[in-house]
């Protein structure tokens, strides 16, 4: 698949994902870098706090497939990326589920902070829990 045209540190933040690479994903963001997954969430603080999340997250699907960039908008310091993610729980669910991402990247071009919008009671609701 093609990607979108999208800064540096936000291909990585997918790259990260489709790999499965915790300190690949992670490494796209600031060591102060702030990550809202989802929106109206308490958001991850830090570099280190990220890369523990995603180390626990990613072990939970088999396999985890990631996130991909369907479209990107990058405008006034900002980019927006439409994706798709896709992973299959150990238990053999598969979810599907979309959102949008905005990023905005500090002035060596990593992520300050990255907005996660999407659904979780959708993502939630495919692996058969409560969300």
């Amino acid at each position: 698949m093609t990607f979108p045209a999208m800064p540096k540190a936000v291909h990585q933040f997918y790259a990260g994902s489709q790999a499965a690479d915790a300190e690949l994903w992670a490494g796209a963001f600031a060591e102060d870098g702030l990550f809202h997954d989802p929106v109206g969430s308490e958001p991850i603080r830090g570099r280190e706090a990220i890369l523990a999340r995603l180390r626990k997250v990613i072990p939970l699907f088999d396999p985890f497939l990631g996130i991909t960039p369907v479209e990107a908008f990058t405008t006034g310091g900002q980019t927006a990326v439409l994706w798709r993610g896709a992973v299959v729980s150990t238990e053999g669910n598969p979810v599907n589920w979309s959102g949008i991402t905005v990023y905005r990247l500090d002035d060596e071009g990593l992520i300050a902070e990255a907005s996660a919008y999407f659904h979780h009671g959708v993502f939630s609701a495919q692996l058969g829990k409560e969300h």
